[in-house]
């Protein structure tokens, strides 16, 4: 029989776009496009040679399901209405038969972390599976089964007794909606509100403040590639690589760190480290009016930014 014939149960089987991809349901449009065009490359004819059932089976899986998958989450508006029926249906599983019990190892840690670590988890639990999805067919229906699990698990977290309320999308009635209501806190879901840059950011600062600067590396390279004129995002790469005794890649960040913020609190502690001369603070105008306020540093000092680099480490 040809491998061909499981496209039709496979077209059935996995609905939700989003572990068809093998991306986070918190991708934004970049990194929806950037996983379509590397499965593209994957299946693409010439990589499983001129004939046979691996080429059948490419070309079908990338027209039958990875084209309306991408299609499909290509626009806000898809990204929206997919998530929106994600939550339909762990909403219809959990009425049916209470909470969804997780199948899979990594679906089993998911749900047993703490809910501060859960959307950093969820992130490189999605792309450390993706990284295999489409490198052999005989793995990718068990692979799409894990990352869909693991969307719903995710989606259970946050809908649940978590204390963590998400932006509606408008496909889901409001009356539809009020059992997964929850009051609102002060702190902004930052799952919702926050581009994929800042999110590699956010991640880099927890990696920090457990002292794992590698992992700080790698987020942050990430989100220059995405948003190369933040200071703070240099600054903090600068910092990891002087912690890793590496003088001149720290040197590089935190200068074009200083050249974005002469003011940036991390280039101003630690630029001497890496042998940078910082200038001083320009004088207050003799008219008696103060200089234009910084507000990315005012903003990190009153974050704490240092939290997580305590003098000494």
């Amino acid at each position: 029989m040809s491998q061909s014939s499981l496209i039709p149960d496979w077209t059935k089987k996995f609905t939700d776009s989003y572990a068809v991809l093998g991306v986070a349901i918190t991708a934004d449009n970049n990194r929806v496009l950037k996983r379509y065009r590397d499965i593209a490359k994957l299946l693409h004819p010439d990589r499983f040679g001129l004939e046979g059932d691996a080429k059948e089976l490419a070309t079908q899986l990338l027209a039958s399901l990875v084209n309306p998958a991408y299609k499909s989450l290509k626009l806000e508006k898809g990204r929206n209405e997919s998530v929106a029926n994600l939550r339909i249906k762990v909403r219809l599983l959990n009425k049916r038969n209470g909470a969804i019990a997780p199948q899979s190892p990594m679906a089993r840690q998911l749900i047993e972390r703490p809910v501060s670590a859960v959307d950093v988890f969820y992130e490189q639990a999605i792309a450390q599976l993706a990284e295999t999805q489409y490198q052999d067919m005989d793995q990718f229906e068990s692979i799409t089964e894990q990352l869909g699990e693991l969307n719903l698990i995710y989606l259970q977290l946050k809908l649940g007794d978590m204390g963590v309320r998400e932006k509606r999308s408008g496909i889901i009635a409001a009356a539809d909606a009020k059992p997964f209501t929850v009051t609102p806190t002060p702190v902004t879901p930052e799952v919702v509100t926050e581009s994929y840059d800042q999110r590699h950011y956010r991640r880099a600062r927890q990696y920090a403040s457990n002292s794992n600067w590698a992992e700080v590396v790698n987020e942050l390279r990430d989100a220059i590639k995405l948003k190369s004129d933040k200071s703070e995002y240099h600054s903090l790469l600068g910092v990891a690589y002087l912690r890793q005794a590496m003088q001149g890649m720290a040197r590089a960040h935190l200068k074009r760190a200083l050249e974005l913020n002469p003011s940036d609190p991390l280039v101003i502690k630690y630029a001497p480290q890496a042998g940078i001369v910082v200038p001083h603070s320009s004088p207050i105008p003799t008219n008696g009016k103060k200089p234009p306020v910084n507000r990315d540093a005012a903003t990190q000092k009153r974050g704490g930014l240092f939290g997580f680099l305590r003098s000494g480490k």
